[in-house]
């Protein structure tokens, strides 16, 4: 019999950390098994090879993990999972796997940029819901916002450039078609300076709103994992002080001078079509979606609930048969046997997560090696960065 010899500690201390307990890991790592694992069978410090590793399928620790002697204590620093007991999600366990890793990677980029004497203190103050989240985003809007671009993924890494020159790192998050338990999160904010957003292939104007409403949290201070930013929902009034004021620091950021065209406007109905070709033009020049601005009429009181409703209707459907019609020419190509031009989507790379990256190397912290792993190169790649 394969076993190895573990400190159960270790692995108790991941089930608190992940808030499961014995009987949810036992669920999941019977998962497919012809012969049900039992908790006398883990819960030990001798277990079978292959019960670890499936148990390492659920915390991607690496085996090295749960055979070190060292005890671990329940720490704040260690995760947001010991600093706050509730979000604004039901998380499950695909965005439990994801906020720990960028944990991870937090106090990683932290260590190495102390070790390189590197400076990410922060920049910009802080304020509090008792500011006026519009006055925020103008005051803010002039040190980041960038140059205008139509092109909505240049804009959003222009955007995260734009962070890192406020020593704010932006992380993406891109979840491939076959993983089993995707997260369902949009996005999230670890103190101090970490941003994280699930990357928005087919919604990239929720993601840039995304991005931008976790600022206000790094504005306030205030940590938050968020299931759904709510830029387009019917139940905004519902939503808490800090995510309302978030949602508004948002909307201010992205529309800029062109809200005045949306104070101005009378009364969205049948009448007049809606202002749709007015709100159409404004969501083209300040890439806030269609959704989102038709909310604000909403919460400016310059459209009825029920003809919220039926416009939202309407453009969700829209989306939906854009969405199918997209679908059915895939197929379609697949069949006639045209090949997609389509990459494997990349996550955006933060300029200051790169800086880091680079300094550490340079100042010989980490290896050749391990620069090419964190940065995801091949080694004959990485004369690039050093131009």
């Amino acid at each position: 019999m394969n076993v190895i010899n573990i400190n159960i500690n270790r692995l108790l201390h991941l089930l608190d950390l992940y808030r499961l307990s014995k009987e949810d890991l036992l669920l999941r790592i019977n998962e497919g098994v012809k012969k049900a694992i039992s908790e006398n069978d883990i819960f030990r410090t001798e277990v079978k090879l292959s019960y670890l590793k499936k148990i390492d399928e659920i915390f991607n620790k690496g085996l090295s993990y749960y055979i070190d002697p060292t005890n671990l204590k329940k720490s704040k620093e260690e995760s947001i999972f010991f600093r706050k007991n509730k979000f604004n999600a039901e998380l499950n366990l695909g965005a439990k796997q994801i906020v720990t890793q960028f944990e991870e990677e937090k106090i990683s980029l932290s260590v190495l940029s102390k070790l390189s004497d590197l400076k990410i203190d922060r920049i910009l103050p802080f304020y509090t819901v008792k500011n006026d989240s519009k006055k925020v985003a103008h005051e803010i809007r002039e040190s980041l916002y960038p140059v205008f671009n139509k092109d909505l993924k240049e804009f959003l890494k222009s955007l995260i450039n734009k962070f890192a020159e406020y020593n704010i790192f932006v992380f993406e998050f891109i979840e491939t078609w076959n993983k089993k338990e995707k997260a369902n999160i949009n996005g999230f904010y670890l103190s101090p300076n970490v941003i994280v957003l699930k990357r928005q292939q087919k919604s990239l104007r929720r993601e840039i709103f995304t991005l931008v409403h976790e600022l206000g949290h790094y504005l306030l201070n205030e940590e938050e994992i968020d299931e759904t930013v709510n830029e387009d929902l019917l139940n905004y009034q519902s939503l808490s002080q800090i995510e309302q004021w978030c949602n508004d620091f948002a909307y201010y950021f992205l529309v800029g001078d062109l809200n005045n065209r949306i104070i101005n406007l009378e009364k969205a109905s049948e009448k007049n079509d809606y202002h749709i070709t007015t709100i159409e033009s404004i969501s083209e020049k300040t890439n806030l979606s269609t959704f989102a601005l038709y909310t604000r009429l909403l919460i400016n009181n310059k459209i009825s609930s029920s003809d919220y409703k039926n416009v939202s209707s309407e453009l969700y459907i829209a989306y939906l048969e854009k969405e199918e019609k997209a679908k059915k020419k895939r197929e379609l190509d697949k069949e006639e046997g045209r090949e997609s031009n389509a990459r494997a989507a990349k996550p955006i790379q933060s300029p200051l997560f790169v800086k880091t990256i680079q300094t550490a190397f340079i100042e010989g912290i980490i290896s050749e090696t391990e620069f090419c792993q964190r940065m995801n190169i091949k080694a004959d790649k990485i004369d690039k960065y050093f131009q």
